[in-house]
């Protein structure tokens, strides 16, 4: 009643002169079922009733509180007369809307939730005012998040929230037609936050609370918010449009399988047992003792996984595989004391059926899983790679796999995505020295015989200053590349050491605190082993990461490195919370090109899980088609050496919710995301309509068959040459026979 008359005395006394505008400002939260059920969603319109309802109703629809009040409180809620709301009904010119300020983000009485879910989607909230308060004007008055009163002038989570709120405002502007014509960020300065006192900081400027003076510092986000206002709004970044293009002639279109299946069970033609069907009483074959049939040689037809699953690389138009061997199944005992010849066999016609399907094998020699580090189980009970013995082991695994495949395989990967969240310095230094030496043992030994070329995959996850703006921030981003790319990396593609920036940082943080981080040396013989020992980089790329200095969050802060995770929640995220940061593999691959030259770079794993509710796949093929064009970019726009790029993963059979194929009831089935590849694929990019179109000579379907002849040079001369004497011999008698009968005749 106050409000309703102090606006009717504005609009009578003062709007003719003043010409302005009055309204009530009103908080809310906004609700969301736990489960979508009628009762539920009805608890949430009692929810928003309660809350906001209760001054809104009356003021923008018919000037009474809504009945859903009126069925609950019943005599608790005051009565209008006729009169009352007839002179309430209208009294607001726009709805005035704080959102986050006060009653949102677990400020809200829980009885006010009925039972229900509070959620901070500004977006649905003004929604629901313009479909229940029929379209009003809406001005938001206040709007904002919060961070941690230890947080200074790098607060990047109020950035992001801050972000969140002003996008999902444009969205239901452009998309949903709210009538929304104001915004208003809480608040200028940090202050006193009422009940949470000064744990907590809203403002965008800065107040040390201890000084004197209490000056006024700007924040990032101050510079964040100035650079939206300027440009109205979120205009599209020309560097974030696709561009049209090709990749060149001969670019490697693969798709991953960690471990493909493997199925060595034997074919019935294999078996020399005699059996007799019992037709009238078991129905069953029995088989014949003492009696049995000549035993044929082992064919890779024999091995039915085999076809299927090179029937589906077909249909999908890649041109390479990767995946990787199973050391601990091809060497049990992690030496050659016992092999698994059936497995090594499975795997020579694995690689011999691909290259007869014209499709390249990309195999790797270890890939490391939860279990033992999927290493042999006497070299995983005595250190892994902590122990040195773990690298010679290695390099006579890699000879073994180089003497049994190499005939077939002419790409490898000594080492697939070594983890190194979970490697200790000494095991990293140990696995260096194996790539190495396997590295070089394929030089020596099998290069020039075999053609082929070998490198290390290493995990590539860029990560990008949560400020823009500040300066710690990119100092904490640098540290994190090198630490989880350049540690493995400099060694092999830098100068044969360690990356400067740990050695400086490791050596400050054991100087400081009570930690005791020894990262290794290497002997100079061992930096010249080392240094220069790839044909390729190859890197497997996920996602983005945001890191900052500033500690917000406990559970995503490490002390170690002194780096906060920070989440940007206006990304795009899968189910399991990877983001989807297309543009961040653009800068990955310009960062390794300035870092380590115009080394060739394949793209050797990229991809997404989904869920398996998700008929039409729509966020892999986004996601897809994203980081292919952010990689044409690099390549087209930035000069990278890109030879090649794999999409991970190849079913969900191996690799559940990652697959371009289901595997359901035994059966693959193809997803919308496997055919939007295969497009990708047969255009070798994005073309465009002023597209020069690229001619590619033909290539020549690899023949595994055309090795026995070609090692058998001396042997086939010798055949040729019989063979041609053979024949003259044959004409000669014939000729003279002919001769002798016409003699006689």
């Amino acid at each position: 009643q106050a409000h309703a008359k102090v606006w009717h005395l504005y609009n009578d006394h003062f709007r003719p002169t003043q010409k302005g505008k009055v309204s009530i400002a009103l908080s809310s939260h906004w609700i969301k079922p736990q489960r979508m059920t009628e009762k539920n969603i009805k608890e949430c319109q009692k929810s928003l009733d309660f809350v906001l309802g209760w001054f809104a109703k009356p003021i923008f629809i018919d000037g009474d509180y809504p009945e859903s009040m009126r069925s609950n409180l019943s005599s608790l809620l005051p009565e209008f007369s006729d009169v009352e709301k007839k002179y309430i009904k209208g009294t607001a010119d726009f709805f005035a809307l704080s959102f986050g300020a006060t009653l949102s983000f677990q400020l809200l009485d829980s009885h006010m939730k009925f039972q229900q879910l509070e959620s901070i989607s500004l977006r649905q909230l003004l929604y629901w005012i313009s479909s229940e308060y029929n379209n009003p004007q809406i001005f938001i008055v206040e709007n904002s998040w919060f961070v941690s009163g230890s947080t200074k002038r790098d607060d990047a989570k109020y950035i992001y929230y801050l972000k969140k709120f002003i996008m999902e405002t444009l969205k239901a502007i452009r998309y949903d037609g709210v009538n929304v014509f104001g915004y208003t960020v809480w608040s200028l300065l940090d202050g006193f936050e009422w009940h949470r006192g000064y744990s907590i900081r809203r403002g965008l400027f800065y107040v040390d609370f201890q000084s004197h003076d209490k000056k006024l510092m700007p924040k990032s986000s101050v510079l964040f918010y100035q650079k939206l206002i300027e440009k109205n709004g979120f205009p599209p970044l020309p560097e974030n449009q696709p561009v049209e293009g090709i990749f060149p002639c001969g670019f490697a279109w693969g798709i991953v399988d960690n471990y493909i299946q493997v199925d060595t069970t034997p074919t019935q033609f294999l078996d020399s047992n005699v059996y007799v069907w019992d037709v009238h009483q078991t129905k069953k074959l029995i088989k014949v003792d003492g009696v049995f049939t000549s035993r044929r040689k082992r064919h890779c037809v024999d091995f039915a996984a085999i076809r299927l699953q090179i029937s589906l690389l077909q249909e999908m138009h890649v041109t390479h595989f990767h995946f990787s061997l199973k050391w601990s199944l091809i060497l049990p005992l992690g030496n050659l004391s016992l092999v698994n010849h059936t497995l090594v066999h499975y795997y020579q016609c694995f690689a011999s059926e691909l290259l007869r399907a014209n499709i390249t094998p990309v195999v790797a020699l270890w890939q490391p899983m939860p279990e033992n580090q999927e290493l042999p189980v006497s070299l995983a009970k005595y250190g892994a790679w902590e122990n040195p013995e773990t690298v010679q082991a290695f390099v006579e695994y890699a000879k073994f796999c180089f003497m049994s495949l190499g005939v077939h395989v002419k790409f490898w990967i000594t080492m697939n995505e070594p983890p190194v969240k979970n490697l200790t310095y000494t095991a990293g230094h140990n696995l260096l020295k194996a790539h190495a030496k396997a590295w070089h043992l394929y030089d020596k030994e099998f290069r020039r015989s075999q053609k082929g070329k070998i490198s290390i995959a290493l995990q590539a996850d860029w990560v990008e200053p949560a400020c823009p703006f500040s300066r710690n921030d990119q100092e904490v981003a640098d540290r994190i590349l090198e630490f989880d790319i350049g540690w493995l990396a400099e060694p092999i593609f830098g100068n044969g050491d360690y990356p400067q920036a740990m050695r400086a940082w490791l050596h400050q943080r054991n100087s400081v605190d009570l930690y005791n981080f020894h990262l290794p040396y290497f002997s100079e013989d061992e930096k010249k082993l080392i240094r220069g020992s790839f044909d390729f980089f190859a890197l497997s790329h996920y996602t983005t990461t945001l890191v900052g200095w500033e500690k917000e969050d406990a559970l995503k802060y490490d002390h170690y490195l002194e780096v906060q995770m920070i989440n940007d929640i206006t990304w795009l995220h899968s189910p399991s919370r990877a983001a989807v940061v297309p543009w961040g593999l653009r800068k990955l691959l310009k960062w390794v090109k300035s870092k380590y030259g115009d080394v060739p770079i394949y793209v050797m794993a990229n991809g997404i899980d989904d869920d398996h509710n998700m008929v039409h796949d729509k966020l892999r093929v986004y996601y897809i088609e994203n980081y292919i064009n952010e990689a044409l970019k690099a390549y087209t726009l930035d000069n990278v050496n890109l030879q090649g790029y794999f999409v991970y993963s190849f079913n969900d059979r191996t690799a559940p919710k990652y697959g371009l194929y289901s595997y359901v009831a035994n059966q693959y089935e193809p997803k919308p995301s496997m055919k939007h590849y295969r497009e990708i694929i047969d255009k070798n990019g994005f073309p465009g309509p002023e597209t020069p179109k690229l001619l590619c000579p033909e290539e020549i379907a690899s023949c595994p068959e055309c090795h026995f002849f070609r090692t058998r040079k001396s042997l086939l001369a010798f055949i040729s040459f019989i063979f041609v004497a053979f024949i003259v011999t044959i004409f000669f008698i014939t000729y003279y026979s002919k001769k002798v009968e016409r003699r006689y005749k």
